[in-house]
């Protein structure tokens, strides 16, 4: 099992705090097994079996439990009285009206509650207002480079562990199927299928799933270029995909609240103003671009900025795509109380020329804010008026 040490770690600072800890993420990136692990860690610390409720509503054994009064009923039944009791209810979506149940169990204050979902819906709308206050969301994503490379045993060879997380996938059990591209393909078809079907198709009541699976398409495709619902409408239009704006809207909505692709919006530097166009989509696993779209007609270039993209969210930045006049920042990472930093990301620039085009839009920005060059060029560190460069993987295996 692998040891998701830095979300671990972030449970274990709320553990007995009087919030609902919400882990979110796309399906299958080890959200129950984080769970698992933290149980481990109260049992090691003293907490008896008895003090843990555990409920994953994948289950069908629980179908009856789906029902939020009936849940109510049977976790408070089985509390134990003057002792805290830690509640662990995985796939909460799956429970109409869930949030009403986590209020009653959070006002009573022996209870430790913690929910895992797979879709952003459940925290949105009413149910948040119904929470708002009341917990802290825990945003949990596939396998870091890191951490893939920590589960193969040594740091040796990066870049063709690298090319092997890129191809065969960031999902934890992936690393069980290891060097079988058959398996993998069937295996990430499953998680594909369940989260399109489940989390898009049902849920959104899209009643043209061909439409919706050539949007998928030409995002996965386009990963990491600027865009916006117009043009992408325009876009499968010219090629004989008629779609409108709003159906795209709504498309582009259902996969961005189940995770499987990031939105990240554009901030204006000089102007300092966030731009309401020209967003960029990054997706959740490389694995499932392969999965889909295969191996011809890879922009290799736009894959790392994803991974580089995906590398921040876990380092707990906020990030935008940066607008400096009329030079494009591949990314602003701004972690709150401190001080932003840009990245550029490119895949060589060992050519002057390259090297020049990469640097020139770090150059144009004026303030005094670290500003990193990251590429896969396996050179030393070196810094260019003061603009760090930095072997990519280096920075990965960082953490």
């Amino acid at each position: 099992m692998i040891q998701r040490l830095e979300y671990l770690q972030k449970l274990i600072v709320f553990k007995d705090k009087r919030l609902i800890k919400v882990v979110t993420g796309i399906r299958r990136c080890g959200k129950s097994t984080l769970f698992t692990l933290y149980q481990q860690y109260l049992v090691e610390n003293g907490v008896s079996r008895e003090q843990i409720i555990s409920i994953d509503f994948e289950d069908i054994d629980v179908a009856e439990l789906r029902d939020y009064k009936k849940l109510h009923d049977h976790i408070r039944d089985r509390i134990i009285p003057d002792k805290m009791n830690y509640v662990f209810l995985d796939e909460i979506q799956q429970v109409a009206e869930f949030e009403r149940m986590a209020g009653s169990l959070f006002i009573k204050e022996n209870i430790d509650l913690y929910l895992t979902g797979s879709n952003a819906y459940m925290l949105s709308g009413e149910i948040a207002t119904l929470l708002s206050g009341r917990y802290i969301e825990i945003q949990m994503l596939p396998l870091s480079f890191r951490e893939y490379v920590s589960a193969s045993g040594d740091d040796k060879e990066l870049p063709r562990k690298y090319t092997r997380y890129l191809t065969e996938s960031s999902f934890p059990y992936t690393l069980e199927l290891t060097g079988k591209t058959a398996a993998i393909n069937e295996y990430l078809g499953g998680i594909y299928n369940t989260i399109i079907l489940k989390d898009v198709v049902t849920r959104k009541k899209i009643t043209d799933p061909m439409m919706l699976e050539s949007l998928i398409r030409f995002m996965f495709y386009n990963i990491g270029n600027l865009t916006s619902t117009t043009n992408i409408a325009n876009t499968m239009k010219s090629e004989h995909r008629p779609i409108s704006v709003h159906t795209v809207e709504t498309y582009l909505s259902a996969l961005t609240d189940c995770f499987i692709l990031y939105k990240a919006g554009r901030y204006d530097i000089k102007g300092k103003q966030y731009l309401k166009t020209g967003d960029k989509y990054y997706l959740a696993d490389i694995g499932l671009r392969y999965y889909l779209l295969g191996t011809k007609n890879v922009n290799l270039g736009s894959i790392l900025e994803n991974v580089v993209y995906l590398e921040l969210l876990r380092r707990g930045a906020r990030v935008y795509v940066g607008k400096s006049g009329d030079s494009e920042i591949d990314f602003i990472a701004e972690w709150p109380g401190e001080e932003i930093t840009y990245f550029q990301v490119a895949l060589t620039v060992r050519e002057q020329s390259t090297l020049e085009r990469e640097l020139a839009p770090l150059n144009s920005i004026k303030d005094h804010n670290p500003k990193c060059l990251l590429t896969l060029d396996d050179d030393p560190p070196v810094s260019y008026n003061g603009i760090r460069q930095r072997n990519v993987l280096d920075w990965l295996m960082d953490g």
